[in-house]
């Protein structure tokens, strides 16, 4: 039988010193709990209750995690050694299903991108391009390099916009040199693995997500 999920332990703030009850304030001092005012203890009753459900909660995801993992790398290892079958694409992707067609779970493996510095040769091209055709140009297009750069956060920029640019056709041989530049600027750091799940109530319906987030839950 699975335990009963319990809030982790968090420190309570509080210490007994000559007798008296003091409570750590953000400076590392130790207040007499009778001098704080009633509703700052309760706010920091809250707090600690609240951290105490949400690192558990962390902590058996984390295991959760590891388990699935684990599940999978034995499927895998299994199946290779009795019939000789490997799962999923050539990157690792899978989609395993139950019998019933009701359940699912997915693995998608996919690449963690960086730009180099090409890139702020592309914006400075594509800065050019926006101001010869500042009476031409499409406000769409302007807003998709604005965004793309996000302009507004210094050194940020947005990955899909900068995807959508590089779909766009255009005659100009500074917007293809800066096309080349971004491709030039992309960079793989790595992959990361992400694993979700599905069910549903019977093969003919639509699946829906069995959600962790808990914003989403």
């Amino acid at each position: 039988m699975a335990s009963e999920f319990k809030p982790a332990p968090i420190p309570t703030g509080r210490i007994t010193i000559d007798g008296t009850e003091r409570i750590i304030d953000a400076k590392g001092g130790y207040l007499p709990v009778s001098t704080v005012k009633p509703a700052d203890l309760l706010i920091d009753q809250t707090v600690r209750s609240i951290m105490g459900w949400m690192v558990a909660a962390s902590e058996q995801i984390a295991r959760l995690k590891a388990h699935t993992f684990e599940d999978i790398g034995a499927l895998e290892a299994l199946l290779a050694e009795q019939y000789g079958a490997t799962l999923g694409g050539k990157k690792g992707n899978m989609t395993l299903t139950s019998f019933d067609g009701c359940l699912k779970v997915q693995v998608q493996v996919a690449d963690r991108l960086t730009f180099g510095p090409e890139l702020q040769i592309a914006k400075t091209l594509l800065d050019e391009c926006l101001n010869e055709w500042a009476a031409s140009a499409r406000p769409e297009l302007q807003a998709i390099v604005t965004r793309a750069f996000n302009t507004d956060k210094e050194g940020q920029i947005n990955r899909a916009e900068i995807f959508t640019l590089l779909r766009l056709e255009i005659e100009d041989a500074r917007w293809k040199e800066a096309m080349r530049a971004i491709r030039d600027a992309i960079r793989v750091e790595g992959t990361q693995t992400y694993i979700r799940a599905y069910r549903r109530d019977s093969a003919d319906q639509p699946w829906h997500p069995v959600t962790i987030d808990m914003a989403k839950a």
